[in-house]
């Protein structure tokens, strides 16, 4: 059985709409898939009339912007229920925060001489929850001024390049609450990616695991296989599930094609147990997983 549970459709930050995204999966072989918008449950019931369709087994998820002692930190949100007020209020907040960036962003972009506006941002976001950076390394790749989003990242958008903005992410240990209040699982995506190496460390993520935690990221392409290794040490030590995907774009993101990380089956039923176990304990009606 092959599982990714961390990919994006155009619904935030991918390039495949949802139902292309659960035909990908299933063109790559893949048995599950989970779709992980930033921030939104929009794509769910366009991906789940796709799965039931094809038969694949979708998992309705999210991918969270939160911020752990001044670094960003990306949690995967499994199974939650999305209309959960405290949930729906910060997640509304975090989208507006990332939409609101962006005419700084475009500002310091024209700044540097670059004729990009709002309405070319826009336009690269149509369909989606909340335009940013994404969008506006697409508006750049149309513009002719990078060849893809990569190198828009590279040069102008990543932290520390010119037109980098900060913004507002929630505080993550508050963030792991309210999944958990909300019925769902949480899962700290990529944890050591993006030169992060050793943070959150063993005993950070012990301290995560207390507040609801349930499991991390190991294997993904951000991780080389030391940091692997280490990371699925941590899970037995700690009893996290230790999960793997693609964080799949589209072609918004290179080489993270579907299913080249997976999650063992084994760990997937230990996920999948603890979302039926905080489901029941919140009293609240949660999304199933389609076609399981």
């Amino acid at each position: 059985m092959r599982i990714d549970l961390h990919t994006h459709s155009r619904a935030s930050d991918g390039t495949d709409p949802p139902a292309g995204l659960v035909r990908a999966a299933v063109d790559a072989g893949l048995d599950v898939l989970a779709i992980t918008d930033h921030d939104t449950a929009d794509g769910w019931a366009e991906a789940a009339q796709a799965a039931t369709e094809t038969g694949l087994t979708l998992v309705p998820g999210m991918e969270i912007s939160t911020r752990h002692r001044g670094r960003g930190i990306h949690l995967l949100a499994y199974l939650v229920d999305p209309t959960y007020p405290a949930l729906a209020v910060e997640l509304e907040r975090v989208r507006q925060g990332r939409e609101g960036r962006v005419p700084t962003i475009v500002g310091r972009l024209n700044d540097l001489g670059i004729a990009i506006t709002e309405d070319d941002v826009r336009r690269a976001a149509d369909g989606t929850a909340a335009s940013g950076r994404p969008h506006v390394a697409d508006a750049l790749v149309t513009l002719g001024v990078v060849p893809d989003r990569t190198a828009a990242f590279d040069r102008y958008l990543a932290w520390g390049r010119p037109a980098h903005v900060d913004r507002y992410a929630t505080p993550l240990e508050d963030m792991i609450g309210w999944v958990t209040e909300a019925g769902g699982v949480s899962v700290v995506a990529h944890p050591w990616g993006r030169g992060g190496m050793g943070r959150p460390d063993e005993a950070a993520l012990a301290e995560l695991q207390g507040l609801g935690l349930t499991g991390i990221e190991v294997d993904h392409q951000d991780h080389d296989a030391a940091a692997r290794d280490r990371l699925r040490a941590i899970a037995r030590n700690l009893g996290l599930v230790a999960t793997g995907a693609s964080d799949y774009h589209g072609d918004g993101k290179l080489d993270h094609e579907l299913g080249c990380n997976t999650t063992d089956p084994d760990e997937f039923g230990r996920l999948l147990d603890a979302a039926a176990a905080a489901a029941t304990a919140s009293g609240r009606v949660t999304p199933e997983v389609v076609n399981r």
